[in-house]
């Protein structure tokens, strides 16, 4: 199956910011959706305005960080829909902050979101591809993934390792499958500095502000990916403004 229309499309972080827009962009499409986010009041407004517009949608809640929600929002698709053809794992935590504050469990929440929850979707999605013989993995890192820059150690590391396990996916994924990486650059999202040290916060939310590209910029670059033809695999998006250095 080439194209969008009719492509069943799982969503992780499609409450807001880049998976909201990645849902209203594929809906557009013709695609079919089934959104994952922990917020439920968010994702149930993505859902109701796609459905409200002729769309196909349907909200499950999760936490990307449990194997067992992954699973049950993969399983929804195949219930629903019949099939699962692409998973884009886009969860993410930006709680950045200097090594000197020592904020510990925001270094977990951002290995345990970005790594452990990236994981759990191949985990939940792989056996559901294998048994079609068919589908499609995009991956969301960042350009953090290719520049380190302080303050952002820890979360340039996971992203880092999102880069690296996505390239040995598709280097396992045989004929089948289709394995794609998008690495955003600075996109005007709410979950810019949010959570990480108040100075931090405000030095990246002015960057933010000054040089963001909308996060249908990235929409529309997961779309390309995924509209291919079947034996197309596009393997590696970066997307910046062009201001970023």
């Amino acid at each position: 199956m080439s194209g969008i229309e009719g492509k069943v499309v799982v969503i992780t972080g499609a409450s807001s910011g880049i998976g909201a827009a990645t849902a209203t962009w594929l809906a557009e499409k013709g695609a079919r959706l089934v959104l994952g986010a922990r917020r439920k009041d968010r994702l149930n407004a993505v859902v109701e305005q796609i459905t409200a517009q002729g769309g196909s949608a349907v909200g499950t809640v999760i936490d990307v960080t449990r194997r067992e929600d992954l699973k049950r929002l993969t399983d929804t698709a195949v219930d629903r829909y019949g099939r699962l053809d692409v998973l884009v794992s886009n969860a993410g935590t930006m709680a950045v902050s200097p090594f000197d504050e020592l904020r510990q469990d925001d270094w977990d929440a951002m290995v345990a979101t970005h790594i452990t929850g990236l994981l759990n979707g191949i985990g939940a999605a792989l056996p559901i591809f294998r048994r079609q013989r068919s589908g499609q993995f995009v991956n969301v890192a960042s350009t953090a993934a290719y520049v380190v820059k302080s303050p952002m150690g820890v979360y340039a590391a996971t992203k880092t390792a999102v880069k690296v396990l996505t390239e040995g996916l598709r280097q396992e994924s045989g004929p089948d499958l289709r394995v794609t990486l998008v690495s955003p650059g600075f996109t005007d999202t709410e979950g810019v500095g949010k959570g990480g040290s108040p100075e931090t916060a405000v030095a990246l939310s002015r960057q933010r502000d000054e040089i963001a590209i909308p996060p249908t910029a990235i929409a529309s670059a997961i779309g390309y990916a995924i509209e291919q033809p079947a034996a197309i695999d596009i393997n590696e998006i970066v997307v910046r403004p062009t201001v970023q250095a």
